[in-house]
């Protein structure tokens, strides 16, 4: 008989492989399908946070009514009325839903076998945005939580069978919302006054580099890579300019950061052996709702399901306020975040959309690249 020490590798190394099938998500439903990767690890900003700000000193927190409100056992942390673009994404691999590091880190490791939860609302990929919000949880720590929850993992595994699990498991990276909302159209920060559009683009997509790279380091090979939206469009923006169409003016100042993203992931996946990239182009899926609404079902593009102000965009959902009915009709949950319906409908584009919408593969092509 094997002893207990061989045995542990050799059941968590059965979690991890390509072929696992998941069976329970975090609240306790079924999964439909067989997993087609070992694990999704996600690293990001409130857009797909699904806890980690809850037990933090921070004013970026979604965790009371009505957020969560169409979510099965109600508020998470998620900054949206129910799923996640990341937890249909999960979904379609056939995991489950994917637990926050913060709640992962506290209980066992088995929590982490189909992959954790790194993201945080407010966060950056420059380590001083969203410091109006206090307590969050920058890129490069969420780099770091995740090296940490790699040393948990190597003391059951082995580090050759952990390596071998991370390079077919898909890393989903959504950053850089914070960097321009949260620091350069913020006025106590003298950003905008050091660096143009370009060049403030420029010394984000260096040190975005620099970071996909750590993680490539620490085993990543697969990465879906999201673009930013048509920030112009939120309800937020909207309120401050008290129109009631899209701000071209933040729209173009966000450009030059998508387009050095895009460059980005076709000079990595040249210079980094193994590895493969999908851009998930969200602006493009942004043009394509609106263009599209009444088709997709959306009928209110211009403000919040819930909030208060103009648009429903001067301040996000306050605790227990009542949101909209018809929360499938709109666009935005709150004055940043869009609604489930939303995040499902850009998660499944992201799966398996064309390439306009993901290129130069697809999430379900990485996925068995």
């Amino acid at each position: 008989m094997a002893d207990s020490a061989t045995s542990s590798k050799l059941i968590f190394w059965a979690l991890f492989a390509l072929t696992v099938t998941a069976q329970v998500d975090d609240e306790g439903g079924a999964s439909a399908r067989p997993a087609i990767v070992p694990a999704l690890f996600i690293f990001g900003d409130s857009l797909i946070d699904n806890g980690n700000n809850n037990n933090l000193a921070s004013l970026a927190k979604a965790n009371y009514f009505p957020y969560g409100i169409d979510f099965r056992g109600g508020p998470t942390g998620r900054f949206s009325n129910g799923y996640t673009m990341v937890d249909t994404i999960a979904e379609l691999l056939g995991l489950p839903l994917i637990p926050a590091y913060s709640q992962a880190a506290e209980s066992s490791t088995a929590q982490m076998r189909y992959g954790v939860n790194f993201a945080s609302a407010a966060a950056g990929i420059l380590d001083n945005t969203g410091n109006n919000f206090v307590g969050r949880i920058p890129f490069n720590q969420q780099i770091k939580n995740f090296e940490n929850s790699l040393d948990q993992l190597a003391t059951l595994t082995g580090n050759a069978d952990l390596s071998q699990g991370l390079s077919k498991s898909i890393f989903f990276v959504g950053m850089g919302s914070n960097d321009y909302l949260n620091n350069y159209l913020m006025p106590n920060y003298d950003t905008k006054n050091q660096y143009n559009p370009q060049q403030y683009a420029d010394l984000l997509v260096h040190q975005y580099t620099q970071q996909l790279t750590r993680l490539y380091n620490l085993g990543a090979r697969r990465f879906a890579i999201a673009g930013l939206g048509r920030m112009g469009c939120i309800p937020s923006i909207l309120a401050q300019s008290g129109a009631n169409t899209c701000s071209d003016q933040v729209n173009q100042l966000v450009e030059p950061f998508n387009n050095n993203v895009k460059m980005m992931v076709e000079n990595l996946g040249a210079k980094l052996p193994g590895v493969k990239f999908s851009y998930i182009d969200i602006n493009n899926m942004f043009q394509d709702l609106v263009a599209n609404a009444p088709a997709y079902g959306f009928t209110v593009l211009n403000r919040g399901c819930c909030g208060l102000g103009r648009n429903r965009g001067q301040v996000t959902c306050l605790p227990f306020q009542t949101p909209c009915a018809d929360r499938n009709r709109y666009v935005f949950w709150d004055a940043f975040h869009p609604t489930e319906a939303v995040n499902v409908l850009f998660g499944q584009k992201a799966f398996s959309g064309e390439t306009d919408f993901a290129y130069p593969i697809n999430i379900q092509q990485l996925a068995s690249a």
